[in-house]
């Protein structure tokens, strides 16, 4: 049997087992102990940027042993994909929620990566760092498969944004609206990591990136007006 924090270890079959209320604590200390983590993660990026912050300050803040640290998030930048992860969804949820009420295809679009713009801008060194982690990390990283889980959600999002008409059952895995969709999250990627040292631009999509989408969306709908519905 396993848990979120790792594997169970039974007991064997003629020893009493822990009571359900002493594991039931347990869980309840390994749980209060990451949100103390993740709580602390965040302040201490948001405070100081991701570079400047050591494991050691955010096991100090969270009041936890560098190796109690260690067990919930192996390195540093597990600590980022952890905390941003959390930003990316929301901001992700939040962009749907606004594209569903929408009806032209290039607007829908704009919806979806919008609150993306928008977080990411709030802390440019920290998003670029999530970024580079997240795209290029080691592929053991705890929690970059959850990352990229997202952004796989948004890109299906986007795919379907472009024409609402796809078959909801529709495996869109190679579909050209997958590829147009990619394109997409791959302009908005660069709006937020370039230039990094460069003054911020606003954090609603810039007239270059509205034209990107635009083109985007206009070539998809020219080669698929009607959209591959099958």
């Amino acid at each position: 049997m396993s848990s979120e924090f790792g594997e169970v270890i039974p007991v064997h079959a003629d020893v009493d087992p822990v009571p359900s209320a002493t594991v039931g604590r347990r869980e309840r200390g390994k749980t209060l102990k990451q949100t103390r983590i993740f709580g602390a993660a965040a302040d201490l990026f948001e405070e100081h940027g991701y570079a400047a912050v050591t494991t050691q300050q955010i096991a100090d803040r969270a009041d936890v042993s560098i190796g109690t640290l260690f067990r919930y998030a192996a390195t540093k930048a597990e600590l980022l994909l952890m905390v941003y992860n959390e930003v990316f969804a929301a901001a992700v949820a939040e962009g749907e929620a606004v594209s569903a009420t929408l009806d032209e295809p290039i607007e829908r679009v704009l919806a979806l990566v919008t609150p993306v713009l928008e977080a990411g801008h709030v802390a440019s060194e920290n998003t670029v760092a999530y970024q580079r982690d997240l795209l290029f990390g080691p592929a053991d990283e705890q929690f970059r498969s959850k990352g990229l889980a997202i952004v796989l959600r948004l890109e299906t999002l986007i795919a379907r944004g472009l024409d609402p008409a796809l078959r909801s059952d529709a495996d869109l895995t190679d579909s050209p609206a997958m590829a147009a969709a990619r394109a997409v999250f791959a302009v908005v990627h660069m709006e937020i990591a370039h230039p990094v040292g460069a003054p911020r631009p606003a954090a609603t999509p810039s007239d270059s990136l509205r034209e990107q989408v635009a083109l985007i969306v206009t070539g998809y709908l020219t080669r698929h007006p009607s959209g591959p519905h099958n």
